[in-house]
């Protein structure tokens, strides 16, 4: 036998002695490449986007709709590259999220999108701010929650003491950004006597122009005396209380009138604008120590992008550590309630551990087929391998993240399949003595060499198409197939160069053993029980067509068991995490105070959970954001009717439960008290995979926005009748009353008082806004100056306008220049990619928890829903509306991304099984023998179905991968077999004789790599993401090698007899047996 491509390389390595140096040096590579590569749990999703918000103040949300959001839609809208535009016209300002796509360069986009606002600022009417850009990424994410909580101290106390542990973060190598969440601010407040100021004949302008020309200083030059310089400073700012009581605001009856006389004057705590506090559940051993809830505030930080999240976790806590020697009082106690760092370690680490274990486990299956020797080429050939797949990793710069790792995990079993075919043929043809061990050695090589090439080929051509999977889920995936491709293509490099060279050293036989060794193949086991199975069926017609009628039905019971819910499909199952969040929206109007108290209740309710550790409750501002609430841009809630708590669960080893059935488990509870305060509350928990909005997104289009809202209500309604489907919400704001001070433009001309003057007194009187600052070089942050009323004096709409303001002829009231107005506040409105839209959400829980049979069965229901005369209401589920001429509901959320992924998976399905066919018909140049070859693919459906259905799973994007995966697998299974059949039909051999021997020949190794994948996966079983995956490589591997190892010999005989006709003695015996 002449030698081929992988015989000659084997023949130069097998001589070698550079094999084993080589060996070390891509071992050492390996090792040290993976401590170079940072270590995350997540994957790093690119989706540039950013948030373009332009004040326009007075404005309503029409005018601000009209006059900002139309014509900055159209200008962004055309920016290359721009997918989505989601916008919010509200009262006084409007916003527009801009989302690129999905891969698109970060830095380039908002390049382009800044030059595009440069470029038409002249298109806004006067009174509009200049738009403010803030870009987003997943670095803005914080990966490090630290909480300050005390039982001694208030919460001003620990604001100071949180800004100045904050700055000292700030200084470590890699952290971004620090943010200080809760406690109320330093301030010097001005509290304003009306009584007295209209006495003094003053009113608040005057008294704020005061102290902004009072508090300023300026370099003002130079000048020469005497052949010197001097330099001169004029002016003075406003260091202390003191500066600022002594200040002259104006003159009556020829004296001085000092601020002190008209005004309160205090340096201190500013008035509560959010109320953060934190708590223990009681099943823990602080919790029955601190049974109360505490003041606090929480540091978030985030890091830079691509560093190591877990080293720099470890490098903030142990600085803060230090500084509770120095800086951090005795009773102020410091909780880490957030620490992707150490999650990202812990899970990198255990998915490390359970490589190892594949390994070994492969390694002893291996070892019992073939010897503890062959057990050690195999054991020595993997982590090659995978040293090298890492430098790879290094090189691309992924990170070692779960996906990456899932990826090796993966492909253990199919990485060990090249080393396993080689090593196990070399092992053959040295017990059956027929050659020198070198020859024997590269004829087994040449035998089992070319097809391992072509089988590997195969399986990187199924897996490597599901790199390209569009949208969100592309980069959370890809990863998976580029890795796993990696290592097949290094596997089948170790398995020609250093396979061999161990397999000559390690797989010799003793001279001893020779006599044993010499019967022929006939006399082995597998031999006889193969042919005891396979004979029949290769004799008897009706038997061979029973088998495949029997084959056939399995198969179209698995296809219908998707249809019939047997088995779910979702998108990716909930993870198990160590958190969730509690977010809380009251009707608008409430405030600060009852939000708390809701807040509170459902906090002491948290307390009794067995599985909570500790909870955060952030009232009238945000928690420190997830992945899901950097999309859902939840770090913008702050109004004084929402809350979030944030509740952090013991770990993953000390519950039973799953914390996705801890947050269903905990969710009617909640739902009940939420019920009592008339208020919304969501269970959010952090999502697999990409976030969306919300698992259930109804999009409402049409030519009539309060029609749509009317819309948006019936369908909250039908939701809430939908069985599994919880945490219904729409975007629709709760009315709220407002008074509008509408000045009488004669009265105020009359009195000599401009309108501008009554709106300058009200608005800084009453928002409370910073007119100035004090300067003060030891605080980290700025101290305002805010004028404000004493409580007492604004309790009513007459209390506000019997403010006097200055005219020409004395102190005039406003309410003597006013007339009043009492209406509604007019409701946001919400525009998607140029169309007005109203959002309703909701999530999934229960027995479905698929969101794509809560969708499909909403037809029906959608019908019932009254639409104006001449309209009809449309269904979307992929796409966007054309036009907003008619009603449309566009169903978005995580539906609209399972519709993508899964469409994408069976295309590259599809792409997959045609370069298997090419592949195949290039090797054997015959168009009929793919097909036989493939057949193995729809049989592995049996088993992945089976498999799914036992275990009560959802069929998953993971359930896909694993599915495309395995057909590589099961071709290259076939490939071996069919090209056994082949060698031994050219060697002479009769049809059955020759497909007899194959099956027993290539039994063993097709049941070693089959063992080997079944293996590598099953460790992943017990991953909730990557359960599906596991289904699938396991109970398809098995059910479909079993069928291979039966079908795909009886298909080719009946195929290719008519071309074979028995030209052996041998096929005349067999068939007379």
């Amino acid at each position: 036998m002449e030698k081929g491509f992988s015989g000659r390389i084997a023949a130069f390595f097998i001589n070698s002695k550079l094999t084993i140096l080589l060996m070390i040096a891509l071992m050492i590579i390996g090792v040290y490449s993976s401590t170079l590569i940072p270590r995350e749990e997540e994957p790093q999703i690119v989706i540039p986007m950013a948030d373009v918000m332009v004040g326009y103040p007075g404005a309503n949300p029409q005018e601000v709709e009209n006059r900002v959001i139309k014509p900055l839609e159209k200008i962004i809208s055309n920016i290359k590259g721009v997918e989505h535009l989601h916008s919010m016209a509200m009262n006084g300002q409007g916003m527009i999220i801009v989302q690129f796509l999905v891969g698109e360069d970060t830095e380039r986009s908002y390049v382009k999108l800044y030059d595009e606002l440069m470029k038409h600022q002249d298109i806004f009417p006067k009174g509009v701010m200049p738009p403010m850009v803030k870009t987003r990424s997943i670095d803005d994410v914080p990966m490090l929650g630290l909480t300050l909580w005390s039982d001694k101290y208030n919460d001003y106390e620990l604001r100071q003491i949180g800004e100045e542990v904050a700055s000292e973060i700030k200084k470590i190598k890699d952290v971004s950004q620090t943010n200080v969440i809760g406690g109320r601010n330093r301030q010097l407040s001005v509290t304003l006597d009306k009584d007295k100021m209209a006495e003094l004949s003053i009113d608040p302008l005057g008294i704020m122009q005061m102290i902004q020309a009072n508090n300023g200083s300026s370099q003002s030059g130079k000048f020469n005396s005497g052949d010197t310089e001097f330099m001169l400073t004029t002016g003075q700012f406003l260091y202390s209380q003191e500066d600022v009581e002594n200040l002259v605001v104006g003159t009556s009856q020829n004296m001085p009138v000092y601020l002190k006389q008209v005004a309160k004057i205090s340096d201190g705590a500013s008035a509560p604008v959010n109320y953060v506090s934190f708590g223990y559940g009681n099943a823990t051993q602080n919790g029955k120590k601190f049974k109360s809830e505490y003041p606090a505030v929480t540091l978030s930080v985030s890091k830079v992008k691509g560093a190591d999240a877990m080293k720099i976790s470890k490098r903030i806590i142990s600085k803060v550590d230090d500084l509770k020697k120095t800086l951090i009082p005795d009773k102020v106690y410091v909780e880490v309630t957030r620490n992707y760092g150490e999650t990202a370690s812990h899970k990198v680490s255990e998915l490390l551990m359970h490589l190892g274990v594949a390994i070994i486990a492969v390694t002893v299956l291996v070892m019992l087929a073939m010897g503890w020797r062959g057990g050690l080429v195999v054991f020595l050939s993997v982590p090659l391998t995978f040293a090298l797949t890492l430098f790879s990793y290094y090189i691309l710069g992924y990170t070692l993240n779960r996906i990456t790792l899932f990826a090796l995990v993966f492909v253990v079993g199919i990485v060990v399949d090249d080393s396993i075919i080689i090593a196990e043929n070399m092992h053959r043809h040295f017990h059956m003595k027929k050659l020198p061990f070198k020859q024997a050695a590269i004829y087994a090589i040449n035998e089992v060499g070319n097809p391992t090439v072509l089988a590997t080929f195969i399986v990187i051509a199924a897996i490597l198409p599901m790199a390209f999977v569009s949208g969100m889920m592309g980069p959370y995936m890809s990863p998976m197939p580029i890795g796993a491709s990696i290592a097949m293509m290094l596997s089948l490099f170790v398995a020609l160069t250093i396979t061999p060279y161990l397999g000559y050293h390690l797989l010799r036989v003793k001279d001893e053993q020779e006599h044993k060794e010499e019967r022929g193949l006939e006399t082995s086991k597998i031999y006889k029980i193969y042919k005891k199975i396979e004979l029949p069926l290769l004799n008897s017609t009706s038997k061979r067509w029973l088998m495949l009628g029997i084959t056939a039905v399995l198969l179209l019971v698995s296809v219908s068991a998707f249809f019939t819910k047997w088995v779910a499909v979702k998108l990716l199952p909930f993870d198990n995490k160590n958190e969730i969040q509690v977010v809380i929206d009251m009707p608008e109007g409430n405030t600060l105070e009852r939000t708390n108290a809701l807040t509170k209740d459902i906090a002491q309710y948290l307390k009794t959970v067995p599985e909570v550790v500790n909870y955060q409750n952030y009232v009238g501002s945000s928690a420190p954001i997830t992945f899901n609430g950097l999309v859902r841009h939840y770090d913008m809630r702050g109004a004084s009717n929402t809350a979030d708590i944030q509740v952090n669960l013991k770990g993953k080893e000390e519950r039973s439960e799953q914390s996705h059935n801890v947050a269903k488990n905990i969710r009617p509870e909640i739902q009940k008290i939420a019920k009592k305060y008339n208020a919304n509350v969501k269970i959010v928990e952090v999502p697999p995979g990409p976030p969306v909005l919300s698992t259930i997104v109804a999009e409402v289009y049409g030519p009539n926005y309060d029609e749509q809202m009317r819309i948006a209500k019936e369908i909250e309604k039908i939701l809430q009748k939908t069985d599994d489907v919880v945490d219904i919400d729409t975007r629709i704001e709760d009315s709220q009353k407002e008074f509008k001070i509408i000045p009488d433009k004669e009265k105020s001309m009359l009195n000599g008082v401009a309108p501008q003057q009554i709106v300058g007194n009200i608005t800084y009187l009453m928002g409370e806004y910073p007119i100035g600052n004090l300067y003060d070089e030891k605080s980290v942050y700025p101290i305002d100056i805010v004028m404000r009323l004493n409580d007492a004096d604004k309790a009513n709409i007459q209390d506000i306008t019997s403010l006097k303001v200055k005219g020409q002829i004395g102190m005039i009231p406003v309410s003597d220049l006013v007339k009043i107005e009492e209406k509604e506040v007019e409701k946001s409105i919400y525009r998607k990619d140029q169309q007005r839209v109203v959002y309703v959400m909701a999530d999934m829980a229960g027995a479905l928890e698929s969101p794509a049979y809560a969708i499909l069965g909403m037809d029906e229901k959608l019908k019932h829903i009254k639409i104006p005369n001449g309209y009809k209401l449309n269904e979307l589920y992929m796409g966007q509306p054309n036009s907003d001429f008619d009603y449309t509901i566009k169903w978005d959320g995580e539906w609209q991304i399972t519709l993508e992924v899964f469409r994408d998976f069976a295309v590259a399905f599809a792409v997959v099984l045609i370069i298997i066919y090419m592949l195949i018909v290039g090797w054997f140049q015959n168009f009929k023998t793919p097909f036989v070859m493939m057949i193995a693919i729809p049989l592995s459906l049996i088993g992945i179905v089976l498999g799914h259905w036992l275990l009560d799973a959802f069929f998953t994007a993971t359930s896909f991968i694993g599915m495309i995966a395995l057909t590589g697998v099961m071709v290259r299974n076939s490939v071996l077999l069919i090209d056994f059949i082949e060698i031994r039909l050219e060697q002479g051999e009769g049809l059955k004789q020759a497909i007899i021997e194959a099956g027993a020949v290539r039994t063993t190794p097709i049941l070693l790599t089959t063992g080997a994948v079944v293996i590598g996966a099953m460790i992943i079983l017990f991953d909730p993401i990557f359960q599906g995956l596991a289904i699938s490589l396991v109970f398809g591997a098995i059910v479909s090698t079993l069928l291979t190892l039966v079908v795909v010999p009886l298909v080719y005989y009946m195929v290719e007899r008519k071309k074979w006709k028995s030209t052996s003695k041998k096929e005349c015996d067999l068939s007379e047996e």
